[in-house]
């Protein structure tokens, strides 16, 4: 099929399924851009979860309830150190690489705010313009220690010369009321970055894509202990070939159906056409906003208000 003959509806995807290099933000970034070169035929480009900044798994900054120790907080510092400003030089270059490549991207990144970090997604238009900084609104379990929370007033999702663009960053996905706000937002293109590489994982995106009517491209991370550093130590060993996060990156149409993936054991770019039509022909017997939904029995509220600790504005 020439590009000619390319209906209207149909948009080419890619996942990228790789490894940030742990601690090393310019090296990362480097392989990030090169990912985007190498899926520069695609028109959405999707990442996975703190893939800028990298995610630490397996170790636990020397924590305990009622105490720190100096280790722990040093491994914090170097974790911060990594993380980016947004806008920043950073985010320039990416911004640079989508426009180069044409696409629209969304990547993780570990955003650094004054002394707080974020878990946080970008989405560049394909002309470069940063579009959306999604911070992770409830960083799991042991995250908390890390990251903080993003408020709602950066829920998305945002129109893209793709098609309507949301994320959800890993466990988010499993907060209802922050998919029915997507949803309500109208997504088409539902991105789900995420490390969670259990066979649990797969049903959950694929309940979404059902329960959403829309295409889920989940971008997970696939990671060997020879990705952190030399003096990493984490819970699952020191053997540099122990594979950390395995995987798992898939793209799921409407109707529930898989279209790439599950990957897993290795680093690869998954790719998919996506005929959008298939989201009108899926509203037929389900939307859950509109005729699917009853706001007689049950209504959501969303707060899109930024939260700021500290204002200026004088007391009314």
């Amino acid at each position: 099929m020439t590009s000619s003959q390319v209906p209207n509806s149909l948009r080419s995807v890619a996942i990228i399924q790789d490894a940030p290099v742990a601690f090393d933000t310019a090296a990362t970034l480097q392989r990030a851009v090169e990912a985007i070169h190498a899926a520069r035929d695609a028109r959405l480009i999707v990442f996975p979860e703190a893939f800028i900044g990298g995610y630490p798994k397996g170790i636990d900054f020397g924590a305990r309830i009622g105490m720190r120790s100096p280790e722990g907080r040093e491994w914090f510092r170097r974790y911060s150190a990594g993380a980016i400003c947004v806008p920043g030089k950073e985010t320039e270059r990416l911004a640079t690489a989508a426009r180069d490549a044409a696409a629209v991207v969304v990547i993780g990144v570990i955003e650094r705010l004054g002394k707080t970090l974020f878990c946080s997604a970008l989405t560049f238009a394909e002309d470069g313009h940063l579009l959306a900084n999604h911070r992770k609104t409830m960083p799991t379990a042991m995250e908390r220690l890390i990251w903080g929370q993003g408020d709602g007033s950066t829920l998305g999702p945002v129109n893209t010369s793709v098609g309507v663009v949301g994320t959800a960053i890993c466990w988010e996905n499993y907060m209802p009321q922050l998919r029915l706000a997507l949803y309500a937002g109208g997504v088409q293109l539902y991105c789900a970055p995420t490390v969670d590489d259990r066979d649990s994982w797969i049903p959950t995106v694929r309940h979404i894509a059902m329960e959403g009517r829309c295409f889920v491209l989940s971008a997970c991370q696939f990671a060997r202990r020879s990705d952190y550093p030399a003096d990493y130590a984490p819970v699952q060993g020191d053997d540099p070939a122990t594979v950390l996060i395995r995987g798992g990156s898939c793209i799921v149409d409407p109707l529930g159906n898989l279209l790439a993936g599950p990957l897993y054991h290795e680093a690869a770019i998954l790719r998919a056409g996506l005929d959008l039509q298939a989201i009108d022909r899926a509203a037929l017997d389900l939307d859950v906003v509109g005729h699917y939904a009853r706001p007689d029995l049950f209504q959501l509220r969303v707060n899109r208000q930024p939260q700021i600790a500290v204002s200026n504005q004088p007391i009314a």
